[in-house]
């Protein structure tokens, strides 16, 4: 044990943030308190207040983590376009398997080293696509922010972190769509089982990634007509 502080030599940050991040996936962010935490390593709070100030610094580096497992690809001589759609496809395979922690990169990102990388690289394509660096980074956390949305509002995947209760939930929002009055929701009606069910994730996700690179790719400076 430490002397100072009587701290387990066992007591590890980053295991302190796994088992955050295992909470946060089964229970949501609510779940994790700093109480929990150090019951879990039998440790007292205090010992846990060496390496995380508060809940807040406790969820930055949940967000540090999500960020840390992003897999950045290479620069190439493709084009910027291209580049950018990898990026982001990089980014969601990191953030999709954890939709309850996924809010928390928009206003951490600057916070890490893995951060900063995910940021610069975003802003050097967005300069060589011909955005100024401020339309740039208006574009740029534009584009993160619809990928966190994308996770966190996936159809039936917000219900519950409870299998059962999640699937009670579906089933009563699919019964709700279906009991719409046809004549004035044919439409709402039509797409009930795609509005409460995300069927094929993958072409969820792609067309997610797509969408915000037409988008960027529509917004360059040079593509825009004057009025």
């Amino acid at each position: 044990m430490s002397k100072d502080t009587g701290t387990p030599a066992r007591l590890d940050p980053d295991k302190i943030v796994t088992s955050a991040l295992r909470i946060a996936d089964a229970e949501g962010l609510g779940a994790i308190t700093i109480r929990r935490l150090a019951q879990e390593h039998g440790v007292t709070p205090m010992a846990l207040y060496r390496y995380f100030r508060d809940k807040d610094d406790l969820l930055a580096a949940l967000a540090e983590r999500l960020l840390a497992d992003v897999h950045l690809p290479e620069p190439s001589d493709d084009p910027w376009d291209r580049q950018l759609r990898a990026l982001l496809a990089a980014c969601l395979a990191a953030v999709r398997p954890h939709p309850a922690v996924a809010g928390l990169i928009p206003t951490r990102v600057l916070l890490s080293e893995a951060g900063l990388m995910l940021v610069e690289r975003t802003l050097a394509l967005l300069a060589e696509a011909g955005f100024p660096p401020d339309q740039a980074t208006e574009v740029g956390s534009q584009a993160l922010c619809s990928l966190v949305t994308l996770v966190t509002t996936e159809p039936g995947v917000a219900e519950s972190t409870d299998p059962d209760t999640r699937d009670d939930a579906i089933r009563a929002k699919r019964a709700a769509l279906h009991s719409l009055a046809p004549k004035r929701y044919p439409h709402v009606l039509a797409a009930a089982d795609a509005l409460t069910l995300c069927a094929d994730r993958e072409s969820y996700y792609e067309l997610g990634v797509e969408f915000a690179v037409a988008g960027v790719r529509g917004l360059r400076p040079q593509s825009r007509t004057a009025h």
